[in-house]
């Protein structure tokens, strides 16, 4: 049905598929031909025209009726090519075309809002052929017009820019010569018809009227020979002027190249110059700083707690980095106070969408709730910044280990009481999390992962001829966890949100919410395992109650595009989210953005929270170590109070004296006033201190703030973590089997399981196998869709429903009106009776 390219001159391909025209026809036969990067379709295919036989003999014993039969048949032959040749019934340009697929047997090409082609194929055999062929002339073509771009600017190697400068002026001054010519020329003709004319108007008599027609002769050969001269004027003209402008935009690239060349080198200069300065800073410091050797032990106490006061970094415990930060901001030397970090802030209101709006009241927050949460930097107005300016206190705080054993001891509130590590927990949620049961004996540590050499050749070789998303991901890219594992790994550090349920102060509470916020990505910094896609409706729930005091469940509530929606519960504390993403390829790194919204309520004060994460990206892709780094801004908004929290994930940077994965922010009351600083690292720890003095104007202020004090610290992990996919203590256990969960749960995918155990082929195989099942009960599903849908219009009957998750259903949440899926309350309620029915079968 499809013939492919044979020669140069020839289609690249062409072949009968069936074209979407109307809702009346339906699909149509027609006849499609790429060639040329355009793709072009006909009512009739194109025959050849009848050639002349050369046997002689049979033909010529013909009766007249068979050759009028075949003088018929060339006749329509030559109006089938008439047809094809100047009734084109549409085309469309594969530059800049999007191609994809929608079944095993149909594709979409559209070259945005203006052409669209619905096209059927017989196969999926044939529907692949095509759609292979139509993205290698779309890359052909899109590479024929770059090189139509830069062919002026990617001359001749061999030629060096001396000899084409020379040859650049050469041009251009035989161009310069050819034009004063022409020049001369319309001089010299111009005069001579101009002489002509004059002698007409000057004759008189009958001499006039006998030499009249001479004279009009070499008029007009004159005017000719002007014309000719007016011509070759003009078209010397513009041959100079394309030769100029094709340089010229030569000459620019180059001129810009070199700008940049330039650039690049100034900012090497200055890098190497702070860097140099900064080391000499350094020299004097340590040189100046050493302690004389007569002090006393009380004046080595008490200057150990100013510095433990007043630069938190300076600790014995802590890592060279660490030192390296503190060296920048404070100077011994000095009398006048560093600044501990610089913060600028927007000041942009966000735009309030309407369901915002109309649950703003009653929560004092005026217009900016949900958008605020959003986090997202895309949606605010553009205003001016203002510059914080943080410096910390010289005055020493009670004592030293309220900073140093903050995370151990808990975390003061408002008043004068400490916040236990282990608060107490109120008899009705005890009850109700059943945390009165034993607890268990976990595993802390998975089976090691098996050197396996990855065989990229194989890989590529059974993805040849299959389509984008049929393509299966082997597990040797994985680590034996799930997306939904992995989102239950955020609650590591859930012992933050016990402490901060505790907190009387609501900015402090911020404070804290935000410290338990960026410890969710402190395992990114050293694992790179992609987790395994769930299926859809697959389910996770870790009950974590007896030893940690949390418990959540999440389930995949859309596959295209996935999605996947969580409930945890806690001590005092609530949260759930919608998380999805948008990843975006760029050759040398890949770059995920959360699109999800996360909310976190507290149950005794009421305090609803709301933030996104921010962007992700795994660097050296294609070559390299796999590493990757977090950057972005995070804005978390308490919907009751209004009270918002900046953070500025600052980005990985090869040229920064600064510490790397560094996050700074702070914590403002509705007003706009900082009330809390928060600083340190999103691998390693998060300090947070109160302010305690402002000063400045209100565009560049300077505050000053108590002694910091440890909200998170990361745990270290195993010195043999690296040999088992450098998993915590925590990520170990949540694939560890456990009794009487969902069928659907993560922990029995079969694939999973098999690669946790070492049998990666294994793993590879059942893979394949559960992805083919669902894209089998995807296929099924639609076709009940459309059955459905051509018996409605037959008989008015009820729609065929869509899919629904089990556990959690689009509603509209209450605070922010922005409608996502919200948990129904009823997993644990069906664990503890065991009642998994309405559970589908997805392994």
């Amino acid at each position: 049905m499809t013939d492919a390219k044979g020669h140069s001159n020839e289609p690249e391909m062409k072949g009968w598929l069936f074209k979407w025209t109307n809702y009346l026809k339906g699909y149509q036969r027609r006849w499609f031909v790429l060639q040329n990067g355009t793709l072009s379709y006909y009512r009739l295919k194109r025959l050849k025209k009848a050639e002349p036989s050369s046997s002689s003999g049979p033909t010529n014993r013909l009766s007249m009726r068979r050759r009028r039969r075949l003088s018929r048949a060339a006749t329509v032959d030559v109006e089938n090519q008439a047809e094809m040749v100047h009734t084109c019934r549409g085309t469309i340009s594969l530059h800049g075309a999007i191609i994809h697929t929608e079944d095993s047997c149909t594709f979409v090409i559209s070259n945005g809002s203006t052409q669209t082609f619905h096209i059927k194929a017989a196969n999926e055999v044939e529907r692949q052929r095509w759609v292979t062929t139509l993205e290698l002339a779309k890359a052909k073509a899109i590479r024929a017009m770059e090189s139509e771009e830069e062919e002026e600017f990617e001359s001749n190697n061999a030629v060096s820019e001396k000899e084409e400068l020379q040859t650049v002026l050469k041009t251009l001054t035989s161009r310069l010569e050819d034009m004063q010519t022409c020049s001369d020329l319309m001089a010299k003709h111009g005069a001579a018809l101009q002489r002509a004319l004059s002698e007409l108007e000057t004759s008189e008599g009958s001499e006039a009227a006998a030499a009249a027609g001479s004279k009009l002769k070499a008029i007009g050969e004159k005017a000719t020979l002007f014309r000719i001269a007016s011509n070759a004027m003009i078209n010397t003209c513009s041959e100079y002027l394309d030769t100029a402008q094709a340089q010229g935009k030569r000459w620019q690239r180059l001129l810009q190249h070199e700008r940049e060349q330039r650039q690049q080198l100034e900012e090497m200069v200055e890098t190497l110059a702070r860097q140099h300065s900064s080391l000499e800073q350094a020299a004097k410091e340590a040189n100046s700083n050493r302690p004389p050797a007569t002090n006393t032990a009380g004046s080595q106490n008490q200057t150990a707690n100013a510095v433990s006061n007043q630069t938190p970094g300076r600790n014995p415990n802590l890592s060279p980095s660490d030192e390296d930060e503190e060296n920048e901001f404070y100077d011994a030397m000095e009398d006048t106070v560093q600044p501990n970090f610089i913060l600028k802030i927007p000041l942009g209101h966000r735009r309030p969408s309407s369901a915002g709006s109309q649950n703003s009241e009653g929560h004092g927050v005026g217009g900016d709730n949900h958008d605020e949460g959003s986090g997202s930097s895309s949606e605010v107005d553009e205003a001016a910044e203002t510059t914080v300016c943080v410096i910390t206190s010289d005055k020493s705080n009670t004592s030293a280990s309220a900073g140093g054993q903050g995370h151990q001891s808990g975390l003061k509130g408002s008043g004068d009481e400490v916040i236990d590590s282990a608060p107490s927990t109120p008899t009705s949620l005890v009850q109700k999390m059943g945390s009165h049961t034993p607890k268990r004996i976990r595993r802390t540590r998975v089976p090691e992962k098996p050197n396996y050499p990855l065989n990229l050749w194989s890989i590529m070789k059974n993805c040849i001829g299959k389509e984008l998303t049929k393509i299966p991901m082997p597990v040797n890219f994985s680590e034996p966890l799930s997306m939904l594992q992995r989102l239950a790994e955020d609650y590591e550090y859930a012992d933050i949100l016990h402490k901060a349920a505790k907190c009387s102060d609501s900015c402090e509470q911020l404070a804290m919410v935000a410290a338990f916020t960026v410890s969710s990505y402190a395992t990114t910094s050293c694992r790179t395992g992609k987790p395994f896609n769930p299926l859809l409706g697959e389910t996770y729930e870790c009950d974590r109650t007896a030893d940690l005091g949390w418990r959540t469940v999440c389930e995949q509530v859309s596959h295209h595009p996935p999605m996947v929606a969580q409930y945890g519960e806690g001590l005092g504390w609530r949260c759930w989210q919608e998380f999805t993403m948008a990843s975006k390829f760029r050759g040398k790194y890949l770059q995920v953005v959360p699109l999800g919204t996360a909310h976190l309520e507290f149950l005794s004060s009421g305090n609803h929270y709301t933030w996104r994460k921010v962007t992700t990206t795994v660097h050296n892709i294609i070559v390299g170590k796999l590493w990757v780094d977090q950057h972005g801004d995070m804005d978390i908004v308490n919907h009751k109070t209004g009270d918002k929290c900046h953070l500025k994930y600052i980005p990985y940077s090869y040229f920064t004296r600064d510490v790397q994965r560094k996050v700074k922010g702070c914590v403002m009351d509705k007003n706009g006033s900082v009330k809390w600083v928060v600083q340190g690292t999103w691998d390693n720890k998060i300090e947070i201190a109160e302010v305690i003095s402002s000063q400045g104007n209100s565009e560049n202020p300077v505050f000053k703030t108590g002694p910091y004090k440890v909200a998170w610290k990361r745990r270290p992990l195993a010195p043999d973590a690296e040999k088992y996919y450098n998993f915590t203590e925590l990520a170990c256990q949540l694939n560890e089997p456990e009794e009487g969960v969902a069928p659907t749960d993560s922990r029995l995918r079969p694939d999973q399981r098999l690669m946790e155990d070492g049998q990666w082929d294994e793993a590879n195989s059942v893979k394949l196998r559960l992805e083919e099942k669902q894209r089998g009960v995807r296929r099924q599903r639609e076709a009940e869709a459309e059955k459905a849908t051509a018996e409605e219009s037959e008989r008015p009957s009820r729609p065929y429903p869509p899919y629904e998750p089990i556990w959690f259903k689009q509603e509209t949440e209450k605070v922010t009106g922005v409608v996502g899926y919200m948990y129904q309350g009823k997993y644990w309620e069906c664990k503890e009776k065991q009642d998994w029915s309405k559970c589908p079968n997805i392994y």
